[in-house]
């Protein structure tokens, strides 16, 4: 048995027992601030699954930001010729990944006239706004400077994505390590326009064909790992395809896109192209 004093009064409970009284706030609102968070929530109709859908959404929001946190670190630690760290890191955005899926359930499983309740309170707000979106999709070689365009009346959130459209993927950071450690990555993929999409090189699907024929180590376990990031994350863009198509149709997306048939082009782009097309000269 322990005791405390507060106020002058004692509190006594037991050694197997939690403490409860912590003078103030708690340690893990003072860590998390869960307060805050709980206070981001703003409906502004009466339905009650606009909450739900802000909660997930805002849920993604944060796991994206996550996701490029930690793509950020993994093409770092590729670029730094420690592929241990970097492929941890990249099981990590798999996991990621799988959340953010987890995440489409609830709003996958709204009816058209639940989610039409509340889709004009949406106005043009749309996924694809989202900066820390548009961060994991520029760090996954999906470049385009058209999409900075939203972010152009925040000056910083511009600048930051500026940058990163100009800066190496993780999967360039993965092909420049293959070169620096002898395999025969072309100049011209080493050196190419980044702010520009990742175009298919021949000379890289032989690359990680002969990788995937002979090798046991640390380069296969990056190809797979980078493998099982693409193969996620198409997922997610499946998933966002099936929850739109259920909730709403074919109808145009609340940001003026073409809504259904916007997504399923989205969903058929590749990432990291060769590692699928050498698994068939192997």
């Amino acid at each position: 048995m322990t005791t405390e004093t507060r106020s002058g009064c004692p509190i006594q409970h037991s050694a197997d027992e939690p403490k409860l009284d912590f003078g103030g706030t708690t340690p893990y609102e003072d860590y998390v601030h869960a307060a805050t968070l709980h206070e981001l929530q703003w409906p502004v109709t009466d339905e009650p699954l606009e909450r739900s859908f802000l909660v997930v959404t805002q849920v993604m929001e944060l796991y994206f930001g996550l996701l490029a946190f930690d793509l950020r670190y993994a093409r770092d630690r590729l670029a730094a010729d420690d592929v241990r760290a970097g492929t941890t890191a990249l099981y990590r955005c798999v996991l990621h990944v799988k959340a953010l899926r987890a995440a489409w359930l609830p709003i996958a499983r709204m009816t058209p006239r639940e989610f039409n309740a509340f889709r004009d309170a949406l106005g043009e707000g749309s996924g694809f706004q989202s900066a820390a979106y548009r961060q994991v999709e520029f760090l996954l070689g999906e470049k385009s400077a058209s999409m900075l365009v939203p972010h152009r009346s925040v000056p910083a959130q511009h600048a930051e994505l500026s940058r990163a459209l100009g800066e190496p993927g993780v999967y360039d950071a993965a092909l420049a390590l293959l070169a620096r450690r002898g395999h025969a990555v072309p100049d011209d993929v080493l050196n190419r326009d980044l702010t520009r999409p990742y175009a298919p090189s021949p000379a890289v699907e032989e690359v990680w064909a002969k990788i995937y024929a002979t090798d046991d180590g640390e380069p296969l376990r990056l190809g797979e790992a980078l493998t099982d990031v693409a193969e996620e994350f198409t997922g997610w863009r499946h998933d966002h395809l099936m929850a739109t198509r259920r909730a709403m149709g074919a109808k145009p997306g609340t940001g003026g896109s073409a809504g259904v048939s916007w997504l399923e082009k989205r969903a058929r782009r590749e990432l990291f192209p060769e590692l699928w097309t050498a698994r068939s000269h192997v």
